[in-house]
Protein backbone atom coordinates (compact mmCIF):
# COMPACT_ATOMS: atom_id res chain seq x y z
CA UNK A 1 0.00 0.00 0.00
CA UNK A 2 1.27 3.36 -0.83
CA UNK A 3 1.64 6.13 1.62
CA UNK A 4 -1.30 8.01 0.12
CA UNK A 5 -3.60 5.11 0.56
CA UNK A 6 -2.59 4.76 4.20
CA UNK A 7 -3.39 8.42 5.00
CA UNK A 8 -6.65 8.15 3.13
CA UNK A 9 -7.77 5.18 5.21
CA UNK A 10 -6.98 7.01 8.47
CA UNK A 11 -8.98 10.00 7.31
CA UNK A 12 -12.02 7.87 6.55
CA UNK A 13 -11.96 6.23 9.97
CA UNK A 14 -11.79 9.57 11.67
CA UNK A 15 -14.85 10.75 9.81
CA UNK A 16 -16.76 7.68 10.90
CA UNK A 17 -16.00 8.53 14.53
CA UNK A 18 -17.33 12.03 14.09
CA UNK A 19 -20.61 10.73 12.67
CA UNK A 20 -21.51 8.79 15.89
CA UNK A 21 -24.46 10.11 18.07
CA UNK A 22 -23.73 13.01 20.36
CA UNK A 23 -25.23 11.42 23.49
CA UNK A 24 -23.01 8.39 23.11
CA UNK A 25 -19.90 10.47 23.01
CA UNK A 26 -20.99 12.44 26.06
CA UNK A 27 -21.64 9.27 28.02
CA UNK A 28 -18.26 7.97 27.02
CA UNK A 29 -16.65 11.14 28.19
CA UNK A 30 -18.56 10.97 31.48
CA UNK A 31 -17.48 7.41 32.05
CA UNK A 32 -13.89 8.29 31.32
CA UNK A 33 -14.09 11.29 33.63
CA UNK A 34 -15.63 9.21 36.42
CA UNK A 35 -12.92 6.60 35.98
CA UNK A 36 -10.28 9.27 36.19
CA UNK A 37 -11.89 10.71 39.30
CA UNK A 38 -12.11 7.30 40.92
CA UNK A 39 -8.53 6.36 40.29
CA UNK A 40 -7.09 9.74 41.14
CA UNK A 41 -5.03 9.84 44.43
CA UNK A 42 -6.23 12.32 46.96
CA UNK A 43 -3.88 13.49 49.63
CA UNK A 44 -5.29 13.62 53.21
CA UNK A 45 -6.27 17.00 54.41
CA UNK A 46 -4.41 18.42 57.41
CA UNK A 47 -5.67 21.15 59.66
CA UNK A 48 -3.47 22.96 62.09
CA UNK A 49 -4.73 23.07 65.75
CA UNK A 50 -6.45 26.19 66.80
CA UNK A 51 -4.81 28.23 69.48
CA UNK A 52 -6.88 30.01 72.14
CA UNK A 53 -6.21 33.61 72.65
CA UNK A 54 -4.21 34.49 75.72
CA UNK A 55 -3.83 37.96 76.94
CA UNK A 56 -0.16 38.81 77.08
CA UNK A 57 1.30 39.57 80.43
CA UNK A 58 1.64 43.17 81.18
CA UNK A 59 5.16 44.35 81.20
CA UNK A 60 6.18 47.73 82.35
CA UNK A 61 9.09 49.17 80.51
CA UNK A 62 9.00 52.57 82.12
CA UNK A 63 10.17 53.32 85.62
CA UNK A 64 7.37 55.78 86.37
CA UNK A 65 4.73 53.09 85.72
CA UNK A 66 6.44 50.29 87.65
CA UNK A 67 4.79 49.11 90.90
CA UNK A 68 6.22 46.60 93.32
CA UNK A 69 3.95 43.60 94.02
CA UNK A 70 2.16 43.72 97.38
CA UNK A 71 3.29 41.29 100.05
CA UNK A 72 0.70 38.87 101.43
CA UNK A 73 -0.07 39.40 105.08
CA UNK A 74 -1.47 36.86 107.55
CA UNK A 75 -4.87 38.15 108.64
CA UNK A 76 -6.45 36.41 111.68
CA UNK A 77 -10.18 36.95 111.73
CA UNK A 78 -11.57 36.63 115.24
CA UNK A 79 -15.25 35.80 115.81
CA UNK A 80 -17.42 38.66 116.81
CA UNK A 81 -18.90 38.44 120.30
CA UNK A 82 -21.95 40.31 121.38
CA UNK A 83 -21.44 42.62 124.28
CA UNK A 84 -23.87 41.48 126.98
CA UNK A 85 -23.68 44.87 128.71
CA UNK A 86 -24.58 46.82 125.61
CA UNK A 87 -28.23 47.67 125.60
CA UNK A 88 -30.30 48.46 122.62
CA UNK A 89 -31.93 51.86 122.63
CA UNK A 90 -35.49 51.66 123.85
CA UNK A 91 -38.23 52.36 121.41
CA UNK A 92 -41.06 54.17 123.20
CA UNK A 93 -43.54 53.09 120.53
CA UNK A 94 -42.56 49.42 120.68
CA UNK A 95 -44.86 47.16 122.73
CA UNK A 96 -43.27 44.35 124.69
CA UNK A 97 -44.72 40.88 124.00
CA UNK A 98 -46.68 39.42 126.89
CA UNK A 99 -45.02 36.46 128.60
CA UNK A 100 -47.07 33.29 128.49
CA UNK A 101 -47.22 31.40 131.76
CA UNK A 102 -46.87 27.67 131.26
CA UNK A 103 -49.10 25.56 133.51
CA UNK A 104 -46.45 22.84 133.44
CA UNK A 105 -43.85 25.19 134.89
CA UNK A 106 -46.26 26.29 137.60
CA UNK A 107 -47.08 22.66 138.45
CA UNK A 108 -43.39 21.73 138.64
CA UNK A 109 -42.70 24.68 140.95
CA UNK A 110 -45.58 23.65 143.23
CA UNK A 111 -44.33 20.06 143.40
CA UNK A 112 -40.80 21.21 144.18
CA UNK A 113 -42.12 23.44 146.97
CA UNK A 114 -44.19 20.59 148.46
CA UNK A 115 -41.24 18.21 148.26
CA UNK A 116 -38.91 20.72 149.92
CA UNK A 117 -41.41 21.38 152.70
CA UNK A 118 -41.91 17.65 153.29
CA UNK A 119 -38.20 16.91 153.48
CA UNK A 120 -37.52 19.77 155.89
CA UNK A 121 -40.51 18.90 158.10
CA UNK A 122 -39.55 15.23 158.18
CA UNK A 123 -35.99 16.14 159.21
CA UNK A 124 -37.21 18.46 161.98
CA UNK A 125 -39.55 15.78 163.36
CA UNK A 126 -36.84 13.13 163.23
CA UNK A 127 -34.40 15.43 165.04
CA UNK A 128 -37.00 16.19 167.72
CA UNK A 129 -37.68 12.48 168.30
CA UNK A 130 -34.01 11.54 168.62
CA UNK A 131 -33.45 14.31 171.19
CA UNK A 132 -36.59 13.62 173.20
CA UNK A 133 -35.37 12.92 176.74
CA UNK A 134 -38.74 11.49 177.82
CA UNK A 135 -38.36 8.51 175.47
CA UNK A 136 -35.54 6.00 176.07
CA UNK A 137 -33.40 5.22 173.05
CA UNK A 138 -34.00 1.99 171.19
CA UNK A 139 -31.59 0.12 168.97
CA UNK A 140 -32.19 -1.68 165.70
CA UNK A 141 -32.52 -5.43 166.11
CA UNK A 142 -30.77 -8.05 164.06
CA UNK A 143 -33.25 -9.13 161.39
CA UNK A 144 -32.33 -11.59 158.62
CA UNK A 145 -35.21 -10.74 156.32
CA UNK A 146 -35.87 -12.42 152.99
CA UNK A 147 -37.79 -11.39 149.89
CA UNK A 148 -40.79 -13.51 148.90
CA UNK A 149 -40.65 -15.89 145.98
CA UNK A 150 -42.82 -13.51 143.94
CA UNK A 151 -40.42 -10.62 144.60
CA UNK A 152 -42.62 -8.85 147.20
CA UNK A 153 -40.94 -7.32 150.25
CA UNK A 154 -43.32 -7.77 153.17
CA UNK A 155 -42.97 -5.69 156.33
CA UNK A 156 -43.43 -7.29 159.76
CA UNK A 157 -45.23 -4.85 162.08
CA UNK A 158 -44.89 -5.48 165.80
CA UNK A 159 -46.61 -3.72 168.68
CA UNK A 160 -45.06 -4.16 172.11
CA UNK A 161 -45.45 -2.78 175.60
CA UNK A 162 -41.66 -2.55 176.05
CA UNK A 163 -38.88 -0.63 174.33
CA UNK A 164 -36.02 -3.06 174.84
CA UNK A 165 -35.13 -5.88 172.47
CA UNK A 166 -35.68 -9.05 174.45
CA UNK A 167 -38.16 -8.66 177.31
CA UNK A 168 -41.94 -8.70 176.99
CA UNK A 169 -44.30 -10.30 174.51
CA UNK A 170 -45.58 -8.75 171.31
CA UNK A 171 -49.10 -7.43 171.79
CA UNK A 172 -49.89 -7.31 168.07
CA UNK A 173 -48.35 -8.90 164.97
CA UNK A 174 -49.14 -7.90 161.39
CA UNK A 175 -47.60 -8.25 157.94
CA UNK A 176 -47.97 -5.28 155.60
CA UNK A 177 -47.45 -5.57 151.85
CA UNK A 178 -47.25 -2.32 149.86
CA UNK A 179 -45.60 -3.68 146.69
CA UNK A 180 -47.76 -3.97 143.60
CA UNK A 181 -50.41 -1.90 141.82
CA UNK A 182 -53.44 -2.67 143.97
CA UNK A 183 -54.37 -1.69 147.50
CA UNK A 184 -51.90 -2.45 150.30
CA UNK A 185 -52.56 -5.76 152.04
CA UNK A 186 -52.56 -6.35 155.78
CA UNK A 187 -52.48 -9.76 157.50
CA UNK A 188 -53.17 -9.88 161.24
CA UNK A 189 -52.18 -12.81 163.48
CA UNK A 190 -53.91 -13.72 166.72
CA UNK A 191 -51.31 -13.91 169.42
CA UNK A 192 -52.94 -16.94 171.17
CA UNK A 193 -52.36 -19.32 168.26
CA UNK A 194 -50.51 -22.40 169.50
CA UNK A 195 -47.65 -22.89 167.03
CA UNK A 196 -44.17 -24.34 166.83
CA UNK A 197 -41.48 -21.77 167.62
CA UNK A 198 -38.07 -22.74 166.13
CA UNK A 199 -35.61 -23.69 168.88
CA UNK A 200 -38.27 -23.28 171.60
CA UNK A 201 -41.07 -25.72 170.88
CA UNK A 202 -44.83 -25.28 170.90
CA UNK A 203 -46.14 -22.14 172.53
CA UNK A 204 -48.32 -19.13 171.87
CA UNK A 205 -47.30 -17.03 168.89
CA UNK A 206 -46.65 -13.89 170.91
CA UNK A 207 -44.04 -15.74 173.00
CA UNK A 208 -41.70 -15.82 169.99
CA UNK A 209 -40.79 -12.16 170.49
CA UNK A 210 -39.87 -12.72 174.14
CA UNK A 211 -37.56 -15.62 173.24
CA UNK A 212 -35.77 -14.14 170.24
CA UNK A 213 -37.06 -10.73 169.22
CA UNK A 214 -38.32 -9.77 165.78
CA UNK A 215 -36.16 -12.27 163.89
CA UNK A 216 -37.61 -15.24 165.79
CA UNK A 217 -41.11 -13.97 165.00
CA UNK A 218 -40.09 -13.92 161.33
CA UNK A 219 -38.84 -17.51 161.51
CA UNK A 220 -42.03 -18.64 163.26
CA UNK A 221 -44.28 -17.10 160.57
CA UNK A 222 -42.14 -18.67 157.85
CA UNK A 223 -42.22 -22.16 159.36
CA UNK A 224 -45.94 -22.24 160.22
CA UNK A 225 -47.54 -20.13 157.47
CA UNK A 226 -44.89 -19.88 154.72
CA UNK A 227 -44.74 -16.05 154.88
CA UNK A 228 -41.44 -14.29 154.20
CA UNK A 229 -40.75 -10.84 155.67
CA UNK A 230 -38.00 -8.56 154.34
CA UNK A 231 -38.16 -5.71 156.89
CA UNK A 232 -39.55 -5.16 160.36
CA UNK A 233 -40.87 -2.18 162.30
CA UNK A 234 -41.62 -2.26 166.02
CA UNK A 235 -43.85 0.32 167.67
CA UNK A 236 -44.28 0.51 171.41
CA UNK A 237 -47.27 2.00 173.14
CA UNK A 238 -45.70 5.37 173.93
CA UNK A 239 -44.61 5.80 170.31
CA UNK A 240 -48.13 5.02 169.11
CA UNK A 241 -49.66 7.62 171.43
CA UNK A 242 -47.16 10.35 170.49
CA UNK A 243 -47.56 9.66 166.77
CA UNK A 244 -51.38 9.83 166.91
CA UNK A 245 -51.33 13.06 168.91
CA UNK A 246 -48.84 14.64 166.48
CA UNK A 247 -50.93 13.71 163.43
CA UNK A 248 -54.37 14.38 164.90
CA UNK A 249 -54.32 17.07 167.61
CA UNK A 250 -58.14 16.94 167.71
CA UNK A 251 -58.16 13.14 167.86
CA UNK A 252 -59.11 10.35 165.46
CA UNK A 253 -62.77 9.96 164.57
CA UNK A 254 -63.86 6.35 164.98
CA UNK A 255 -67.09 4.42 165.45
CA UNK A 256 -66.69 2.49 168.73
CA UNK A 257 -68.26 -0.96 168.73
CA UNK A 258 -69.36 -0.99 172.37
CA UNK A 259 -69.21 0.79 175.72
CA UNK A 260 -65.85 0.10 177.42
CA UNK A 261 -65.96 2.71 180.19
CA UNK A 262 -66.11 0.09 182.94
CA UNK A 263 -62.84 -1.56 181.88
CA UNK A 264 -60.42 1.29 181.07
CA UNK A 265 -59.36 4.52 182.72
CA UNK A 266 -60.87 6.77 180.03
CA UNK A 267 -64.55 6.58 179.03
CA UNK A 268 -65.31 5.00 175.67
CA UNK A 269 -68.98 4.98 174.77
CA UNK A 270 -70.59 3.19 171.89
CA UNK A 271 -70.88 5.22 168.68
CA UNK A 272 -68.90 7.80 166.71
CA UNK A 273 -66.41 9.89 168.71
CA UNK A 274 -62.92 11.36 168.64
CA UNK A 275 -60.10 9.60 170.51
CA UNK A 276 -56.64 10.84 171.39
CA UNK A 277 -53.60 8.59 171.27
CA UNK A 278 -54.02 7.09 174.72
CA UNK A 279 -57.75 6.37 174.33
CA UNK A 280 -57.30 4.93 170.85
CA UNK A 281 -54.60 2.60 172.15
CA UNK A 282 -56.89 1.32 174.91
CA UNK A 283 -59.66 0.77 172.40
CA UNK A 284 -57.34 -1.25 170.14
CA UNK A 285 -56.05 -3.39 173.05
CA UNK A 286 -59.40 -4.12 174.68
CA UNK A 287 -60.34 -7.81 174.89
CA UNK A 288 -62.35 -8.10 178.12
CA UNK A 289 -65.45 -9.46 176.39
CA UNK A 290 -66.73 -12.75 175.02
CA UNK A 291 -64.85 -12.29 171.72
CA UNK A 292 -61.46 -12.10 173.39
CA UNK A 293 -58.55 -11.95 170.97
CA UNK A 294 -60.83 -12.11 167.91
CA UNK A 295 -62.47 -8.82 168.82
CA UNK A 296 -59.15 -7.18 169.60
CA UNK A 297 -57.63 -8.11 166.22
CA UNK A 298 -60.72 -6.77 164.45
CA UNK A 299 -60.49 -3.47 166.36
CA UNK A 300 -56.79 -3.13 165.60
CA UNK A 301 -57.58 -3.36 161.89
CA UNK A 302 -60.41 -0.86 162.35
CA UNK A 303 -58.01 1.60 164.02
CA UNK A 304 -55.45 1.32 161.20
CA UNK A 305 -58.20 1.75 158.60
CA UNK A 306 -59.48 4.90 160.35
CA UNK A 307 -56.00 6.41 160.71
CA UNK A 308 -55.07 5.85 157.06
CA UNK A 309 -58.49 7.04 155.87
CA UNK A 310 -58.22 10.39 157.69
CA UNK A 311 -54.74 11.17 156.39
CA UNK A 312 -56.35 12.67 153.29
CA UNK A 313 -57.37 15.74 155.31
CA UNK A 314 -55.31 18.76 154.02
CA UNK A 315 -54.46 19.88 157.55
CA UNK A 316 -53.28 16.38 158.42
CA UNK A 317 -51.20 16.27 155.24
CA UNK A 318 -49.43 19.48 156.29
CA UNK A 319 -48.59 17.94 159.67
CA UNK A 320 -47.89 14.55 158.13
CA UNK A 321 -44.18 14.96 157.25
CA UNK A 322 -43.35 16.28 160.72
CA UNK A 323 -45.30 13.50 162.46
CA UNK A 324 -43.83 10.86 160.15
CA UNK A 325 -40.32 12.07 160.98
CA UNK A 326 -41.12 11.96 164.66
CA UNK A 327 -42.53 8.44 164.50
CA UNK A 328 -39.59 7.34 162.35
CA UNK A 329 -37.24 8.57 165.06
CA UNK A 330 -39.05 6.50 167.70
CA UNK A 331 -39.30 3.33 165.62
CA UNK A 332 -37.06 0.31 165.80
CA UNK A 333 -36.78 -0.74 162.16
CA UNK A 334 -34.29 -1.90 159.56
CA UNK A 335 -36.12 -0.33 156.60
CA UNK A 336 -33.70 1.90 154.66
CA UNK A 337 -34.72 5.46 153.81
CA UNK A 338 -34.38 4.64 150.11
CA UNK A 339 -37.13 2.01 150.35
CA UNK A 340 -39.49 4.40 152.11
CA UNK A 341 -38.87 7.21 149.61
CA UNK A 342 -39.32 4.98 146.55
CA UNK A 343 -42.57 3.54 147.95
CA UNK A 344 -44.18 6.74 149.20
CA UNK A 345 -46.96 6.44 146.63
CA UNK A 346 -47.58 2.84 147.63
CA UNK A 347 -47.82 3.83 151.29
CA UNK A 348 -50.11 6.67 150.27
CA UNK A 349 -52.48 4.22 148.58
CA UNK A 350 -53.42 3.00 152.05
CA UNK A 351 -55.48 6.18 152.32
CA UNK A 352 -57.95 4.60 149.89
CA UNK A 353 -58.29 1.48 152.04
CA UNK A 354 -56.56 -1.76 152.96
CA UNK A 355 -57.24 -5.35 152.02
CA UNK A 356 -57.37 -7.27 155.30
CA UNK A 357 -57.02 -10.90 156.37
CA UNK A 358 -57.04 -12.36 159.86
CA UNK A 359 -55.39 -15.67 160.79
CA UNK A 360 -56.64 -18.18 161.75
CA UNK A 361 -59.39 -18.24 159.13
CA UNK A 362 -62.87 -19.50 159.95
CA UNK A 363 -63.16 -23.23 160.46
CA UNK A 364 -59.43 -23.77 160.99
CA UNK A 365 -59.13 -23.44 164.77
CA UNK A 366 -60.40 -24.68 168.14
CA UNK A 367 -59.83 -23.88 171.82
CA UNK A 368 -57.40 -26.08 173.78
CA UNK A 369 -55.89 -26.06 177.26
CA UNK A 370 -52.10 -26.31 177.38
CA UNK A 371 -49.69 -27.00 180.21
CA UNK A 372 -47.20 -24.24 179.43
CA UNK A 373 -49.48 -21.55 177.92
CA UNK A 374 -52.95 -22.08 179.38
CA UNK A 375 -55.91 -21.57 177.06
CA UNK A 376 -54.82 -21.31 173.43
CA UNK A 377 -55.97 -21.76 169.85
CA UNK A 378 -55.11 -24.98 168.05
CA UNK A 379 -54.92 -24.12 164.34
CA UNK A 380 -54.66 -25.99 161.06
CA UNK A 381 -51.37 -24.54 159.83
CA UNK A 382 -51.73 -25.97 156.31
CA UNK A 383 -55.13 -24.38 155.75
CA UNK A 384 -54.02 -21.03 157.15
CA UNK A 385 -50.75 -21.08 155.20
CA UNK A 386 -52.66 -21.64 151.96
CA UNK A 387 -55.07 -18.80 152.76
CA UNK A 388 -52.20 -16.39 153.60
CA UNK A 389 -50.19 -17.21 150.47
CA UNK A 390 -53.22 -16.81 148.20
CA UNK A 391 -54.01 -13.46 149.83
CA UNK A 392 -50.45 -12.13 149.49
CA UNK A 393 -50.18 -13.29 145.88
CA UNK A 394 -47.73 -16.16 146.24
Amino acid sequence: MSRMDKYKKIHEESQKEDKKPFGFRREMKKDEKAEQERTRYEEPSYEEPRQTYQEPEKEFYYEDHYQEPKKKRFNLKLPKFKNPFKRKPKNPYEQKPKKKRSWRRILVMILIAILGYSVISFGVGNFAAKHDSSMPKIETQEFNGATSENGKRNILLLGSDTRDNISGRSDSMMVLQVDGWGKPKLVSFMRDMYVNIPGVGENKLNAAYAYGGADLVRQTLKENFGIDCRYYAMVDFQTFEKGIDALFPRGVQIDAEKDMSAYIDEPITQGTQRMNGHTLLNYARFRMDEEGDFGRVRRQQQVMQSVFGQLINPLVLLRGPYAAGKIWGYLSTDMPNSYVLTHLLNFGKAVGGLERLTLPVDGSWSYIDTVNAGSALAVDTNQNAQAAQEFLGK
